[in-house]
């Protein structure tokens, strides 16, 4: 994927979002944040240098329950591996 426009957000209906799970990945100079979405089985992928990224969090916010703390707990500490699942309809 090259880029999270409404194509995509269309793709994602939020009453079919199974799992949200942000984490980063250690790019060796820095951390990439990244996003899986598993939606009817299916995860589709994201990253935060996709243009759009944006526009995904704003729609993925929306979840019920969603958690907007999850920034603070995937980014510290650097060079860490740290995993959050924002949202789980389980």
């Amino acid at each position: 994927m090259q880029q999270v426009d409404q194509h995509v957000i269309d793709q994602l209906p939020r009453a079919q979002i199974e799992r949200v799970t942000f984490y980063k990945r250690d790019e060796l100079t820095t951390d990439l944040i990244c996003c899986d979405v598993v939606i009817c089985g299916q995860s589709w992928f994201f990253h935060e240098e996709l243009p759009g990224w944006q526009l995904l969090l704003e729609h993925l916010g929306q979840l019920p329950g969603f958690r907007a703390d999850w920034y603070a707990t995937v980014v510290h500490p650097t060079f860490e591996q740290c995993e959050t699942v924002a949202f789980d309809r389980a």
